[in-house]
């Protein structure tokens, strides 16, 4: 079989098996159909032929930029899908995995062939290397995924809402209005959960029990894990849905351009629409950072650990698969080696200083 017929061999897996999401789906699709065509330019179309000098090849094509007819035809809408996935990579910075590159506005496949950075060049490895493993599973012979090594990234820089920053934001939704209810509540209940926004975007009335503190959310992979609410987030959502006269079965939904008090949903909210209105209120705060859904999710991590939690329970509190996805967090605890440094930096010294009445101390 060709490379491109185990790729949709291998969609069909990662959808029925493995109960992956269509983005996600989408994703692998691009940078999978990406190395098809350049291995097809190079004289191979047969999975057994791969080897580590193809590899180092699409490797350095990656870092030097892909011609715009490097995307083979059978994907047809690969120039978008591209497009969507590079934007996404760049704006968010800290996506977690493969999945999170969703979306936005660069075309990999662009004729200026601009270089891409090493996060996302490692996205189509990460891929690359997934696909491999999936063909050994089916004993298909081809290179082994373990002799594909990630290129190296710079250390990720987390941006995160400081306390005054996050009250300036949460104080301007307007709550004459059901949007403004409806925003309010979503921003409470992103920094009182940690979700991720497609999490919440998915969110139905019935998950959640405002009478507990506490709710289950499918994460990714179909992973459930538990969520808590604190007592802001709890009133908003309180006020919010009692402010609801609709039959949606969606916790959240969008009202549209409109800013009536009366006005009717149009479907659940998505995430793009949370990724607007966050980024109006930051702007309408006088925040000049970058704020997304995932800077609330950052927030709410460097939050736990600030007040002493352990990295283990905050991986279990954001769903992360690997503690090595949380250890990005750990730089929140720098602050407290200088005070460490501080109290007991040459402590032992002071204790057996002449005078102090230690043992050893002789007196004057």
């Amino acid at each position: 079989m060709s490379i491109n017929s185990l790729i949709t061999d291998f969609l069909e897996y990662l959808e029925v098996e493995k109960g992956r999401s269509t983005l996600t789906g989408r994703n692998y699709d691009h940078y999978l159909r990406v190395f098809a065509g350049f291995a097809k330019k190079n004289g191979v179309e047969d999975p057994e032929k791969i080897d580590l000098e193809l590899v180092r090849k699409f490797r350095l094509a990656l870092n030097r930029g892909i011609p715009k007819s490097e995307p083979p035809a059978t994907q047809s809408n690969s120039r978008k899908t591209s497009r969507m996935v590079k934007a996404k990579a760049e704006r968010v910075g800290s996506a977690e995995s493969l999945d999170e590159a969703t979306a936005g506005t660069f075309d990999v496949a662009g004729a200026n062939k601009q270089p891409l950075s090493k996060s996302t060049q490692n996205y189509y490895l990460i891929a690359l290397r997934t696909f491999l493993k999936y063909l050994s599973t089916r004993n298909i012979n081809t290179l082994s995924p373990e002799k594909i090594e990630l290129a190296k990234t710079s250390e990720r820089q987390i941006t995160f809402l400081k306390d005054e920053e996050l009250e300036e934001i949460l104080a301007k939704p307007n709550l004459k209005t059901i949007q403004g209810l409806r925003d309010k509540a979503i921003l409470d209940l992103l920094f009182s959960t940690g979700l991720r926004v497609s999490e919440l975007c998915h969110l139905k009335k019935e998950d959640i029990n405002l009478e507990k503190n506490e709710f289950s959310v499918k994460g990714k992979g179909g992973k459930i894990r538990v969520v808590f609410l604190d007592d802001d987030a709890r009133e908003s959502l309180k006020r919010y849905l009692s402010a609801r006269n609709d039959k949606s079965e969606y916790l959240f939904v969008s009202y549209g351009h409109t800013n009536s008090p009366v006005a009717m949903p149009q479907g659940k909210i998505t995430p793009r629409s949370v990724q607007r209105m966050i980024k109006k209120y930051s702007k309408a705060a006088g925040i000049t950072k970058n704020v997304t859904p995932h800077v609330l999710r950052h927030s709410f991590a460097t939050d736990l650990l600030m007040a002493g939690a352990d990295l283990r329970s905050v991986q279990a509190l954001l769903g992360h698969s690997s503690v090595t996805t949380t250890q990005i967090y750990t730089h929140v605890t720098d602050k407290h080696l200088g005070e460490v440094h501080q109290a007991f930096h040459g402590l032992r010294k002071k204790q057996n200083a002449p005078g102090d009445g230690s043992p050893g101390a002789t007196n004057a």
